[in-house]
């Protein structure tokens, strides 16, 4: 799906359909491949179709890169077409098992919240927190959903604002405050006449649902090509006219950094990283009928890998890795300067 496709104009059927084809075709991009399959089954209704596909990749074994992530949304999904008995079981092995990544507790948590388990939805977000973040330090993008869906929980709980809520307030970004979105009296005002309090509630509507799509929906990523060191000396050994587009590894490099400079200045959104390897990229010019010495062909299958969730997003949060592989903080590295 395009990101300029309207939700519903989409035939989310066909569009699970065409995931779940392109994951045959494309084994190693199968777990994104079908999560965003299953999703595209649970908008069109079809929950125990969506329930299949977390099954089949859970049987998989140790394969998958985020195993809890499967069995947090299979939980969520089983929790909405009765099966809560085994949704409760999957999320306490969730919690027992304490995943480092947040956004499986963040699935449970909200899949508690929705079912009106308010204590157990905050003893889990409360749970996340003490797990990923430490107090006094910035914590990264990915594990904010738990502070604000901890500080949601606690307003609908009536309990005193902590530190954890502070640091929530601290880094949220929209112009009307946590303490407002999350208001348990706002359910009330939709019900006013009085056209002031319903406009109002209108603006908070719209802040919260940019919050939501900023954080489950990113667009289709604008994705730049790297080449790793070994494999960029596979590539123009192998195929030499690509040595004019990649003089040397250095200069590669920059010319990453420097697109996606310009990219960004531009005021291109949602830009990304694609990491190409030989083989993969001669079996993308084969499916296209094409030889992979056609510099031409290489913007394709940059677009071809980031369609299959391979993009990494640019540029790094603070204190994240660089995109490059150095190993050293983007920061200390291409972000210096």
């Amino acid at each position: 799906m395009r990101p300029d496709t309207p939700a519903e104009n989409v035939d989310h059927p066909s569009e699970a359909a065409r995931l779940e084809r392109t994951a045959e075709l494309y084994p190693e991009d199968a777990e994104a491949l079908l999560l965003r399959a299953a999703a595209h089954r649970e908008l069109a209704g079809d929950r125990p179709a969506a329930t299949a596909l977390y099954d089949r990749l859970l049987a998989t074994g140790t394969g998958l890169d985020n195993p809890f992530l499967v069995r947090a949304l299979k939980a969520s999904n089983l929790w909405e077409y009765g099966h809560e008995a085994e949704a409760r079981a999957i999320i306490d092995g969730i919690r027992t098992a304490s995943p480092r990544d947040p956004a499986p507790w963040v699935i449970v948590a909200e899949a508690l919240e929705a079912h009106d388990e308010l204590e157990q939805a905050h003893e889990t977000f409360t749970q996340a927190v003490r797990l990923l973040l430490t107090d006094g330090a910035e914590p990264p993008r990915a594990t904010r959903p738990l502070l604000f869906g901890r500080h949601r929980v606690r307003r609908m709980l009536g309990a005193a604002h902590d530190g954890w809520d502070a640091l929530a307030d601290s880094v949220h970004t929209l112009p009307i405050t946590l303490d407002e979105l999350h208001d348990p009296k706002r359910v009330w005002s939709l019900g006013s006449e009085n056209p002031a309090e319903l406009q109002a509630e209108i603006t908070r509507l719209r802040a919260e649902l940019g919050a939501y799509r900023e954080a489950l929906s990113r667009p289709f990523p604008v994705a730049i090509l790297h080449w790793p060191a070994d494999e960029l000396a596979e590539l123009t050994e192998a195929y030499p006219s690509l040595a004019e587009e990649y003089p040397s590894y250095g200069e590669h490099l920059a010319a990453i950094e420097a697109a996606l400079r310009e990219l960004a200045a531009s005021g291109t959104p949602n830009l990304g990283v694609v990491t190409g390897t030989v083989p993969s990229y001669e079996a993308f010019a084969a499916s296209e009928g094409a030889t992979p010495g056609d510099a031409a062909l290489l913007p394709q299958y940059a677009t071809t890998l980031a369609a299959r969730g391979r993009a990494v997003a640019w540029p790094p949060e603070r204190g994240a890795a660089c995109w490059c592989g150095s190993g050293r903080a983007y920061g200390e590295c291409h972000g210096a300067g």
